[in-house]
């Protein structure tokens, strides 16, 4: 594979992961707003206990939202802030592959597909980050017990 094919298939990678992000962080947004929207009393002067519970209930639902939806605008920024170059290196930004599975060291994501592939995002707090930090294709960490041979770094 040359070096324009593994740059292309790591933006790929990239585009990918920020899509998945970008559409997760809508969905907690749009959350968020429609609880903070129900959360908000009508301009009667009066309200019975039913209304005031439905509105707390609603706030306390938007709050609940505020978790996630600063976790994925923190996705969002370190993946847009991350510097996703070739290396030859485990490092942030990184595209490992080992044992037939492909981890990108990002941020921490569920499986996803790309052009017949499956990866994973990991963040640098991971385990398995931290026993692979710094090595190369070719270099045998050990996890969970089991020797690692790393197929590849992009």
């Amino acid at each position: 594979m040359t070096d324009t094919d593994r740059a292309a298939r790591k933006k790929a990678v990239q585009d990918k992961m920020m899509s998945l992000e970008a559409a997760e962080l809508a969905a907690a947004q749009a959350h968020y707003e429609a609880h903070m929207k129900d959360s908000v009393l009508d301009g009667r002067e009066v309200h019975d206990k039913d209304d005031m519970a439905e509105s707390r209930e609603s706030a306390d639902l938007a709050h609940a939202f505020e978790g996630p939806l600063m976790a994925h605008h923190a996705k969002v920024d370190v993946l847009e802030n991350l510097d996703f170059a070739l290396t030859d290196t485990v490092g942030p930004g990184a595209v490992v592959r080992f044992d037939g599975r492909n981890f990108v060291v990002a941020v921490s994501t569920a499986r996803f597909e790309l052009d017949g592939e499956t990866y994973m995002g990991i963040s640098t707090q991971s385990p398995i980050y931290q026993a692979m930090a710094g090595l190369q294709a070719g270099d045998i960490f050990t996890f969970k017990g089991k020797d690692i041979e790393i197929d590849e770094v992009l």
